[in-house]
């Protein structure tokens, strides 16, 4: 009997703790403010620049459009697609593999990639001259520190 209670118990502390790594999905949506030296090429330049050197994979390019993934260990597998214009982007979920998503939630660790992702645009931006402001919940504030 005290082994039964003991393998409840296992499975109850494991199905929490593999609850709390699931959070609901973020799409970041930044607006950039009206500025002479804002142009749809420059935030393009400055999406793809980032997905580069955040390791993501470049995928289809419109003038609307940039759509991207992410391979990690050939086990974590995700793809965003990032609409964006003059005046603003927006980080978009696409699909993924390996990231238990369910429902509008997954696992923590894609919401990290967007949020580093979203604030390297933002450096990228910064560095053109073009500021952004938080258009959306998603402000790229962590509070994931448990």
């Amino acid at each position: 009997m005290a082994s039964l209670f003991r393998g409840l118990m296992i499975f109850v502390l494991l199905a929490c703790v593999s609850a709390c790594t699931m959070k609901p999905v973020r799409n970041p949506s930044r607006e950039i403010p009206p500025s002479p030296n804002a142009s749809s090429l420059q935030v393009k330049q400055a999406i793809i620049s980032s997905l580069t050197k955040r390791g993501w994979t470049v995928g289809t390019v419109t003038p609307t459009q940039v759509q991207a993934n992410i391979t990690v260990r050939e086990q974590f597998k995700a793809q965003i697609a990032i609409d964006y214009s003059a005046t603003h982007y927006t980080i978009n979920y696409r699909d993924s593999e390996g990231l238990k998503y369910n429902n509008g939630k997954i696992n923590r660790t894609y919401n990290r990639w967007v949020i580093f992702l979203d604030k390297e645009i933002n450096r990228e931006l910064h560095a053109a001259r073009i500021d952004t402001q938080n258009t959306g919940p998603d402000d790229g504030d962590d509070d994931d520190s448990e």
